[in-house]
């Protein structure tokens, strides 16, 4: 019992940790003002792509992909565009953990028809923001991914929503990211410096060109900011951001 408890304490120090890199007012100007580039740059590239909903993926976890997903939903909302930030990770679940919210009802109830929308929807976790967690895991995630029922809610969720955002699972970990690219404009690559390698780049741009769809973006974080290469380093972890077509 005291193993698990240890264990339990770990995790929630680590998530809490995390946490504190969600923006919020005491985040730092220049992180604030590299969410506003990315959020601008993923916006005219899905206007161009004549679509609202966006995917946000890495290549393995600990990339800080979900804290990413999350603060460029929290970057949009700010601006008052109505945002709905969905987790689809129904293997390793994320954004309650982060945002500090249940995750008792979510998309896995709603898709397999356990729970309502409208109930499980998690309305203005910060205004313009509502978020829907990955609910309860199941034990047939791809399957309820590929489902009518999915493809239903994220069509009426595309209707309701300025932009719909989708922290999904890391690429190279499990396929289940690739089943939503017929409902996206494309995916947003999150790489991390001294973790992600030119080699795991290749081979997600590899499977994404397999899969007939494209990445939109590539947002860059971890970086040692340097003040001459126009960074700038805050505390013990470093953010650079780096958004590009």
């Amino acid at each position: 019992m005291k193993l698990i408890k240890k264990s339990e304490n770990r995790k929630a120090a680590a998530n809490n940790e995390k946490a504190k890199n969600v923006l919020s007012s005491d985040s730092k100007f220049a992180i604030v003002e590299g969410y506003k580039i990315a959020r601008t740059n993923l916006i005219f590239s899905l206007t161009a792509a004549e679509n609202n909903c966006v995917a946000v993926t890495s290549w393995s976890k600990g990339e800080g992909k979900s804290t990413a997903t999350v603060n460029l939903a929290i970057s949009i909302a700010k601006m008052g565009k109505k945002v709905l930030l969905i987790d689809t990770d129904l293997r390793r679940p994320n954004l309650h953990n982060l945002l500090k919210i249940t995750n008792e009802t979510g998309l896995s109830d709603v898709i397999g028809q356990f729970g309502d929308f409208d109930k499980a929807v998690h309305r203005d976790v910060i205004s313009f923001l509502d978020v829907l967690t990955s609910g309860a895991i199941p034990p047939n995630p791809s399957e309820l991914l590929a489902s009518s029922n999915f493809a239903d809610l994220v069509n009426r969720t595309k209707e309701e929503y300025d932009y719909v955002i989708m922290d999904t699972p890391p690429l190279g970990v499990v396929a289940d990211t690739l089943l939503l690219k017929d409902f996206v404009g494309g995916y947003v690559f999150v790489v991390r410096e001294r973790v992600t390698t030119h080699g795991d780049i290749e081979r997600a741009l590899q499977n994404i060109k397999i899969a007939d769809t494209k990445v939109l973006g590539f947002l860059k974080v971890g970086c040692d900011m340097r003040t001459k290469n126009g960074y700038k380093k805050f505390g013990n972890y470093n953010y650079s951001y780096n958004y590009y077509r």
